[in-house]
């Protein structure tokens, strides 16, 4: 919990500061996420005529949603149950929960550029959403378990990887994680474009208090598909203390791999996300396949 609420931030500092020194810029440091939630912090927030306690409420919903998921991600396989559990499904309707209010708190407003981008993150999202289930499920086949501390320890050590269904599940939840988080090719999270942001969007008619709620919980997003990515997807081993001691190496190699993604590939059309997110769900459909396959 300490690790999701206070180093999610860092997350998205070093990929912003990696990004930029592998584009040969000096770019912010680390730690200047934590300075803008400071200034956003100490600043008053904002009252729009005509809006409801829809517009009002949807940042603490929002924030209150990525807590708990933060709750139900386990860093180890002896993850603690805080009272959410590990129940996947769990995890991807509080996903589900955040981006709704987010894009609620949008369509309140109704400004043109904020309903612009609150329907481009649901276009996104929806599909991106169902894949991410799809993507999870792989794990969940393998070790005959939706918990998701129970996955950690059946994918651990070596043997799971001999099959091919793993690696395809890693794949779809690599692809899906990009588009839940924002990154390019579906976003590009520096852009300051009202008409091409995407996750950027429905953030625009915020301020105050309640963008930095907003923007932690993008951040607390970094975190939860992160650590669930090198949990799940990554060959680790099956002592939990080991888990627990490797995690940061591997938040840190999941961040610089994200920065020289971003650095290489350009943001597609958003038109073709939904056909990106086709390709990872048939990946994950062949991988639950391959894996009945074997187990019959």
């Amino acid at each position: 919990m300490v690790g999701g609420l206070l180093a999610s931030p860092l997350l998205v500092g070093l990929i912003q500061h990696w990004k930029a020194r592998l584009q040969g810029r000096r770019g912010p440091t680390p730690l200047q996420p934590y300075r803008e939630l400071r200034r956003l912090w100490g600043k008053s927030g904002v009252e729009i005529e005509g809006t409801s306690m829809v517009y009002r409420l949807a940042p603490a919903v929002v924030g209150a949603a990525m807590v708990a998921a933060i709750a139900v991600v386990p860093v180890t396989s002896a993850g603690p149950n805080l009272g959410f559990g590990h129940d996947l499904v769990l995890l991807v309707a509080l996903l589900a929960l955040s981006r709704f209010a987010s894009a609620a708190g949008a369509w309140d407003v109704a400004n043109g550029f904020s309903l612009m981008g609150a329907s481009r993150d649901l276009t996104v999202s929806v599909m991106g959403e169902v894949v991410l289930l799809l993507g999870l499920a792989v794990p969940a086949v393998i070790t005959g378990s939706s918990d998701l501390a129970a996955m950690v320890a059946g994918t651990a050590g070596g043997t799971v990887w001999s099959s091919p269904a793993l690696p395809l599940g890693g794949a779809t939840f690599a692809l899906v994680a990009m588009a839940e988080l924002g990154r390019q090719p579906f976003d590009n999270p520096d852009t300051h474009l009202e008409l091409t942001m995407i996750h950027e969007g429905p953030l625009l008619e915020y301020a105050g208090r309640d963008l930095a709620y907003l923007q932690w919980a993008s951040a607390s997003r970094h975190w939860v598909l992160l650590v669930l990515g090198v949990e799940l997807f990554i060959p680790h081993p099956a002592d939990a203390w080991l888990q627990l001691g490797l995690l940061p190496i591997e938040l840190v190699a999941a961040c610089a791999a994200l920065a020289v993604i971003e650095t290489l590939v350009a943001k597609m059309r958003v038109l073709l996300a939904p056909r990106l997110l086709a390709v990872a769900a048939v990946a994950a459909v062949l991988g639950i396949a391959v894996q009945g396959t074997a187990t019959r």
